[in-house]
């Protein structure tokens, strides 16, 4: 049975002491929650080692990691620092980074058998701009996002990869996918895995939905059978609400 997860993304906000607190509210609220869902908080680097001694019953990821083991790469953070801090999760290939940073799938790819090698779990993200969904090429775009940044894993790793769906028209823009345009979606991607490593493996693989997924609208979006939860921008900032999305199973 595949997991129902709720990943929060911190992005670059809060300050240290700033994010201990969150981080210790967001773990007193998921300690009432028993509905059997993961919670992840994804800290930046700077926050992962003081997070982690906080944290019991939420996990711990990083919003990203190097696509090099180590070396001469100043400013990077490599998947084996991650692990050091005892983070279990790493945020891969989310929009921001492939936009602003130009990731390529390539790049991605690299990251994603870094972090499986450190034991991390890559929550890889795909998804289309608004163009590309307005020219109805956006089965096209994430067919080929999961083809190139994955499917050379072995059938093993990548059964260790959670998949979040981002329609990068819907984060921060006050957009959301309506439910059912989440679940048609959804629905192609688990296709698209089932047809390279056949069905059970597909129907074990978690896809989060990531736009713009807040309190209000997670209940609807959750109730999709091929929607297993979500990545979660803004709202993960607010423990209520974070924790409301978590309740929303």
């Amino acid at each position: 049975m595949r997991k129902k997860i709720v990943a929060g993304n911190w992005k670059m906000n809060t300050t240290l002491q700033d994010g201990i607190k969150l981080a210790q509210d967001v773990e007193a609220l998921a300690a009432q929650v028993n509905n059997g869902a993961v919670v992840i908080v994804n800290t930046p680097f700077t926050h992962l080692t003081e997070v982690k001694k906080v944290l019991k019953k939420v996990a711990l990821g990083a919003e990203n990691c190097a696509d090099q083991e180590s070396g001469a790469y100043t400013g990077e953070i490599s998947a084996a620092m991650v692990a050091s801090t005892g983070a279990q999760y790493v945020i891969i290939g989310h929009s921001e980074r492939r936009a602003y940073y130009h990731e390529t799938d390539a790049i991605l790819n690299k990251k994603t058998k870094l972090a499986l090698a450190n034991n991390l779990t890559p929550i890889f993200c795909i998804g289309e701009v608004l163009a590309e969904r307005e020219a109805n090429k956006h089965f096209e775009v994430v067919n080929a996002q999961l083809a190139n940044g994955l499917f050379d894993l072995s059938e093993a790793d990548f059964s260790k990869i959670v998949i979040a769906y981002e329609p990068v028209w819907a984060i921060g823009t006050g957009k959301t996918a309506t439910s059912a345009q989440a679940q048609e979606i959804h629905k192609v991607i688990r296709e698209t895995i089932a047809s390279k490593y056949g069905k059970a493996v597909a129907e074990n693989t978690s896809i989060l939905y990531g736009g713009s997924c807040n309190d209000k609208n997670a209940a609807e979006l959750f109730a999709n059978p091929d929607v297993d939860g979500g990545l979660i921008g803004g709202a993960a900032l607010k423990p209520e609400s974070f924790i409301a999305i978590v309740k929303s199973f």
